[in-house]
């Protein structure tokens, strides 16, 4: 085993063992995996064209609606809009900053691991080649999609926020909660389902319209309804980490 010396004694010192930086907050890197892997789920998940009430048609201000049309993501994206909320109402707009861009650069990661394993020669006699590039193939069209919606969307939704609660301090949550997600969702959704719409095969303007409306009235409804399990996250971290409780009794 090797020893060091001191300099004022020039006697060996103990072997004080590894050095490792220190982790400064223990919840912040698991909302981070768990948004990061939300995203990349609802991303695949999202690939696929969903259609309820098939058999429901109405018409409204002239546009023809048929079914209810959706993605395979519908029940799981608004969970990232949670997450985001929480992170930005306890650790700050700066951290949630850099969780969009490790975000961003995992999705595209991810992205290029798909596309580059379904360019691999498939071992003789395995039947499900065409099925694994249908399911985890790129489409150029959904990857612009979902990558555009995602930083619009997240950036405003955090941006809003923050905003919001440099003017109401710590009362009125709920409404920080709900302005944020109604205007990150909105431009999500508008981003996403203009670039990906065509894509799903919803190409006439009710499909789209149909579409575009129910995912932003559903992921704000979810929102909303989900809301006391924001609350009670927010408050869990909130009393849990001990440099929020230090900026409340500096502010």
């Amino acid at each position: 085993m090797s020893t060091e010396t001191t300099p004022e004694s020039g006697r060996p010192a103990r072997n004080r063992g590894p050095a490792f930086a220190t982790v400064s907050s223990y919840y912040f890197p698991m909302l981070v995996g768990l948004f990061v892997g939300v995203m990349i789920i609802s991303n695949i998940t999202g690939t696929k064209a969903v259609l309820f009430a098939p058999s429901l048609h109405v018409e409204i201000l002239g546009l023809q609606i048929d079914g209810i049309a959706t993605d395979g993501a519908f029940y799981l994206f608004p969970l990232a809009y949670v997450l985001g909320d929480v992170i930005s109402e306890v650790y700050g707009f700066r951290a949630m900053r850099r969780v969009i861009v490790t975000g961003f650069a995992i999705l595209a990661l991810a992205a290029l691991c798909f596309w580059v394993t379904t360019l691999l020669p498939p071992a003789p006699g395995w039947p499900n080649d065409e099925a694994f590039k249908t399911v985890a193939g790129v489409v150029p069209r959904f990857l612009i999609a979902g990558l555009a919606g995602y930083l619009v969307g997240e950036f405003m939704n955090s941006w809003v926020l923050v905003r919001m609660k440099a003017w109401t301090g710590e009362k009125h949550l709920w409404s920080r909660l709900l302005g944020s997600t109604v205007v990150g969702e909105f431009f999500d959704t508008l981003v996403f389902c203009s670039i990906a719409a065509p894509a799903l095969g919803f190409t006439s303007p009710g499909q789209f319209l149909n579409y575009l409306i129910l995912g932003f009235v559903w992921k704000t409804l979810v929102e909303i309804l989900i809301m006391p399990l924001s609350y009670a996250l927010c408050g869990f971290l909130k009393r849990r980490e001990p440099t929020y409780q230090q900026a409340l009794q500096a502010a």
